[in-house]
């Protein structure tokens, strides 16, 4: 099976047949795990930072930074907005983990800047209740971003909020561009 990031028709054909999506992934973890050897690591991340990112799948955290397993905290959520949960997340991960450095990615062509909050009243009409948590749109990038530094930088759960950088990636150069918090 192809594992580009645009399967061909035999591989749609094949996973429709086949099996589910999960069952291939279930698949590619048996090969992965037979040739698997404990690194030895704990959860405390090498280079005590974590990355807070948006969940899009176009965004390879590891290669556009040049990370190896091991040395960060990555947390996607849609948007890669600052919500309670990831607060929550980086306050573990800071007190119980080490971390000093929080870095911020947010990217160009987001979902999140086609939706509002009109779309929590959609569900709300569809299954009968409204969710609890914001949908968290934004239609200018480079200030939802400040707005995410901002959170971070005023948590009062977490110890270091003296290194917080916000950047944008570019999903068709791969380039990042450093938001300045002002």
């Amino acid at each position: 099976m192809s594992t580009s990031a645009h399967p061909s028709a035999d591989t749609a054909d094949a996973i429709r047949s086949d099996g589910s999506v999960t069952d291939r992934l279930v698949e590619a973890n048996e090969r992965y795990a037979a040739g698997f050897t404990d690194p030895g690591m704990d959860a405390r991340p090498v280079l005590n930072v974590a990355v807070v990112a948006c969940m899009d799948a176009r965004l390879d955290l590891h290669a556009a930074l040049g990370l190896e397993l091991g040395d960060c905290h990555t947390i996607r959520n849609a948007g890669g907005v600052v919500t309670d949960d990831v607060i929550r997340s980086l306050t573990i991960s800071q007190r119980a983990l080490g971390t000093r450095s929080v870095v911020l990615i947010h990217h160009t062509g987001c979902g999140l800047e086609s939706l509002t909050e009109e779309f929590r009243h959609e569900l709300e009409m569809e299954v009968g209740q409204r969710p609890a948590w914001a949908v968290e749109a934004f239609r200018d990038v480079d200030q939802d971003v400040r707005q995410s530094m901002q959170r971070v930088r005023t948590s009062p759960f977490l110890l270091h909020s003296d290194d917080v950088r916000g950047f944008v990636f570019d999903v068709h150069t791969g380039l990042l561009r450093e938001i300045d918090p002002a």
